[in-house]
């Protein structure tokens, strides 16, 4: 099983993001070890994402983001000029990591973060997470493979999933041209570390 240390280097149109890593981190007065746990990293790998060393996929900027209770957009340093209900086309640019694209699909400062992904074909971002808070999906376009525990379900366009995220899950394309999705997810707005779930089992610290 892949692990987010395993998944590609730097991404060269990936803004840099260890300013705001570090900063959001001590804003929600956490470690640096128990931001890693709770991101499934090794407090060697958040140190290097933080001094510039590395720079994150978007499965680990959304792991990120649900830990310092903020959004993608607030960890690439994005500015947004104001919150507001209505998102149009144009104001969405695509971001691209590790292989994976979205695109900001909600306002800043809510509760939930509202993207639409293009997940790739293959086991870039197909890891397991665990954390407190809750997810939707909608399948766009493409065929995905989502694991909830021991169960695996196929979904098709026009299929969506809504679980509890403190159950094991994960993400996978099923077809060679990758996967469209909506999805949305709660932010972890509490930096109680004890919330902080590790690595779940088979992946590698």
């Amino acid at each position: 099983m892949s692990s987010p240390e395993n998944e590609p280097g730097p991404v060269g149109d990936l803004p840099a993001v260890a300013p705001q890593l570090r900063a959001l981190r001590r804003r929600a007065a956490l470690t640096l070890e128990a931001a890693a746990r709770s991101a499934g990293l090794s407090p060697a790998h958040l140190s290097r994402l933080e001094t510039g060393q590395r720079q994150p996929s978007l499965p680990m900027l959304l792991a990120l983001a649900r830990v310092y209770g903020t959004t993608v957009a607030e960890l690439l340093g994005e500015t947004v000029p104001d919150r507001d209900a209505v998102v149009r086309a144009p104001d969405m640019e695509p971001t691209r990591a590790g292989g994976w694209t979205y695109w900001q699909a909600g306002a800043p400062g809510r509760g939930m973060q509202a993207l639409r992904v293009q997940v790739p074909y293959g086991t870039q971002g197909d890891i397991v997470r665990v954390h407190p808070g809750e997810e939707w999906l909608y399948v766009l376009n493409g065929r995905l493979r989502l694991r909830l525990g021991d169960a695996t379900h196929l979904l098709a366009p026009g299929d969506s999933a809504h679980y509890d995220s403190l159950t094991p899950h994960r993400l996978a394309a099923v077809d060679h041209g990758g996967t469209e999705l909506l999805f949305v997810h709660t932010l972890l707005q509490s930096p109680n570390p004890t919330l902080c779930l590790g690595p779940t089992p088979g992946e590698t610290p």
